[in-house]
């Protein structure tokens, strides 16, 4: 295993020492400790990360650093192939990268497919990559560097060091926000509150779990939800696509701030298209709490200015049970598109479980449920 500390001290020996990316659960001790040593950006997305490395390069030449969970290779394509890459402006970056879904592994089933050809779509985005594991010491990394990596970058070119379970040893910080109100006990609430015709998208991570264990614990059926396991920043045009294909009912998009922020030109165009069904719940926690809590950038933000200036008809807040029982009837009955931003703890319980049904029979039973079967 990888002591983060070591790896990272080396980095900043040999003048790598700006660090950009969306945090990953399996990159948790290396961005733990950049969190609570170094000084580094939490991109809205991936691919976000990347041009705002490309900038860092452009104006200092020195090699920037983007980490990432493999999931975000898709969002970085773009400005890889039209960018940064040696065809274009050849502007070298070091990626660290969580490998989820890894052949061989035990993982979600929103990480099988990503997993399978993360090796092969670096072969052909001409990033040269090191796998490391648990058996991997900081002397081969180190020798990677030294023997092909330095070199690599020299010339222009990306490297990627592509981290398996377990790869680097724990290192923790302690995340707090101040929030009483947990999301659970939000979701729960949220949920209990709504009819039996109106239908939830929820966005991926632990939201998606909480509320699949408390329809489990009611006996409900999965019907009324679409659990997004995967494609991060996407549940609220989801939820915008099954708005306007089923006017006749009420659909609640069940985000995170994190999420929101990956993708947030979708919501000008919920506000654009304007559907008076569509209700936007945001679980606010100010962190990425599904991949280890480390911050967002939502706790600077105006966020009824925001979404007002996006063309969202209505606006609520809550930071309380009692404030979001009180909100609830009157964001429920207002016009959409409508947002209640709802502040929530950094925490989940230990023992919460995961959806036991396959995204397949998921989007059937939700299917079925919207055309009334």
């Amino acid at each position: 295993m990888i002591d983060v500390g070591e790896f990272i001290g080396y980095l900043d020996d040999i003048g790598i020492n700006f660090f950009c990316g969306v945090p990953d659960s399996q990159l948790s001790p290396f961005c733990d400790y950049l969190e609570e040593n170094c000084r580094n950006i939490i991109a809205a997305n991936e691919g976000n990360a990347v041009a705002i490395a490309s900038g860092y390069n452009l104006s200092t030449g020195n090699y920037p650093v983007v980490f990432l969970q493999n999931s975000g290779l898709g969002n970085i394509v773009n400005p890889v192939t039209s960018l940064t890459h040696r065809k274009v402006y050849s502007i070298p970056v070091v990626y660290v990268i969580g490998w989820r879904g890894q052949p061989g592994v035990h993982d979600e089933p929103q990480h099988k497919k990503q997993g399978e050809i993360t090796l092969d779509m670096l072969e052909l985005l001409d990033i040269e990559h090191f796998v490391v594991d648990r058996d991997t010491t900081f002397g081969e990394l180190k020798s990677v560097f030294e023997n092909s990596f330095l070199d690599r970058l020299s010339d222009g070119d990306s490297v990627a060091i592509v981290v398996s379970k377990g790869a680097f040893e724990d290192y923790k910080t302690a995340k707090s926000n101040g929030n009483a109100l947990t999301r659970e006990e939000a979701i729960r609430t949220v949920t209990a509150f709504l009819g039996d015709s109106d239908m939830i998208v929820s966005t991926t991570g632990k939201s998606s779990r909480e509320l699949f264990e408390y329809r489990e614990e009611q006996g409900h059926g999965h019907g009324n939800d679409f659990l997004t396991v995967g494609s991060m920043g996407h549940s609220s045009s989801i939820a915008l696509g099954v708005a306007l294909g089923s006017p006749d009912r009420k659909i609640f998009c069940f985000d995170g701030d994190g999420a929101m922020l990956m993708h947030m030109g979708a919501l000008a165009l919920v506000g654009s298209e304007g559907p008076e069904n569509f209700y936007h719940v945001m679980f606010n926690n100010s962190a990425h709490e599904s991949v280890g809590g480390l911050p967002t950038v939502m706790r600077d933000m105006h966020i009824d200015g925001l979404v007002k200036a996006c063309g969202y008809r209505n606006t609520f807040n809550a930071s309380s049970i009692d404030e979001l029982k009180e909100v609830l009837p009157r964001f429920v009955e207002s016009p959409g598109p409508a947002f209640l931003n709802i502040d929530v703890d950094i925490s989940s319980r230990k023992d919460l479980g995961r959806p036991t049904t396959t995204p397949a029979e998921n989007k059937r039973d939700f299917m079925k449920k919207l055309q009334g079967e």
